[in-house]
């Protein structure tokens, strides 16, 4: 038997309609991982264009920066453990 992620917070994810900007640290650690290129087109092994789209328009209540933060800049997270069922697992560490 597998031992379960140690983790400290279950985050929803929640959907928006409006397109969310990216801040230029986020874009900058992003293209810094080779998850973006030169021109800011995200490019992340394994996810669909479909599901790259839809992954800009959500955010999650961000339990350790303390307020809404784009789904993207959770996903590159260190804290960021899986998203599982609409959750994203998070260690909690302080950033």
């Amino acid at each position: 038997m597998s031992e379960e992620l140690k983790r400290k917070y279950e985050v929803d994810i929640k959907s928006t309609e409006e397109k969310q900007k990216m801040t230029k640290e986020l874009k900058a650690i992003l293209q810094e991982a080779g998850m973006m290129d030169e021109k800011g087109k995200l490019k992340l092994k394994g996810v669909s264009p479909k599901m790259l789209k839809k992954m800009k328009q959500e955010f999650v209540e961000c339990p350790v920066l303390k307020g809404n933060i784009q789904f993207i800049q959770c996903f590159v997270c260190p804290n960021f453990q899986s998203r599982v069922m609409g959750k994203v697992f998070c260690k909690g560490d302080p950033l």
